[in-house]
């Protein structure tokens, strides 16, 4: 019997710290619709009462949303985009993992490639696009160059701290039990990188998205960003913010959902911010 009753009361607990979980977890996207919509409403009372050729306002911009929808101008330009954003943060996500993992627990390849990796990454990646520009040329192939050096830095140090971030008593625990270096990647190395490596993606998706825009301001010839370019120049102020507001709901919408997949992943670091 009072193995039952100790079930039973564990079980409660769980349930009654699940249900408090889903409570929190409601009022959180509660707030977050209410200060959406407040945003909105503020948004669409000040548009209405400036010049619309220096702004606009949502309802405005639903509506050129709609039109560049209907002439084909929007999904064009939105195919574009996303095949340069895809590859270039696919290729930067994988070379950023690999040489953080190689350079976090090789001391040689730390000590030959950590100085310029340091100097990449504080140097304006927005100085090096014109140069790029002249190598690569005004095509897709720049473009994706350019994402890629905006993404790889955020996976590669995220990932190279990961990995120093492992207690080397672990790792003598399992060279104690003649765990070979294959097995040590596997169950240590990678797993205590893991959130790290999810913190640098998610840093890196805004990113990417940031030199997708500069890219393609640059080249100009293709994109969201040459739609902002070319209705800026024609002063279609709610045309240019068309694209904009399309940027900003794939970078919400893809931070959330890295963090469901960090969550699914690392679940044991979700428990414990919670």
């Amino acid at each position: 019997m009072p193995k039952i009753s100790v079930s039973r009361s564990t079980s409660t607990k769980v349930a009654l710290s699940r249900r408090k979980t889903d409570q929190r977890a409601n009022r959180i996207w509660w707030i977050r619709g209410v200060s959406l919509l407040v945003i909105l409403l503020l948004w669409e009372w000040y548009g209405r009462t400036t010049n619309p050729i220096l702004f606009t306002y949502p309802t405005a911009i639903a509506q050129a949303a709609i039109d560049m929808i209907a002439d084909g101008t929007l999904p064009v330009a939105l195919s574009q985009s996303v095949s340069v954003l895809v590859t270039g943060f696919l290729l930067g996500t994988l070379l950023g993992i690999v040489l953080g993992l190689v350079t976090g627990r090789n001391t040689v390849a730390s000590a030959l490639l950590e100085m310029p990796i340091t100097a990449l990454y504080v140097t304006p990646m927005i100085a090096l696009v014109p140069v790029l520009v002249l190598w690569f040329g005004f095509g897709t192939s720049a473009k994706v160059v350019v994402v890629l050096l905006f993404t790889i830095f955020p996976v590669l140090i995220n990932t190279m701290r990961g990995v120093r971030e492992l207690d080397p008593q672990l790792v003598e625990v399992a060279r104690s039990f003649c765990s070979t270096e294959y097995r040590l990647w596997i169950d240590l190395v990678f797993p205590s990188a893991l959130p790290f490596i999810m913190t640098g993606i998610r840093l890196a998706i805004g990113r990417a998205l940031v030199a997708v825009i500069i890219a393609e301001f640059y080249t100009a010839v293709s994109g969201l960003g040459y739609l902002i370019v070319s209705n800026a120049h024609s002063f279609q102020t709610a045309r240019v913010f068309v694209p904009i507001v399309v940027l900003m709901v794939a970078g919400v919408v893809s931070t959330e959902l890295l963090e469901m997949a960090e969550a699914r992943i690392s679940p044991w670091r979700h428990r414990q911010h919670n």
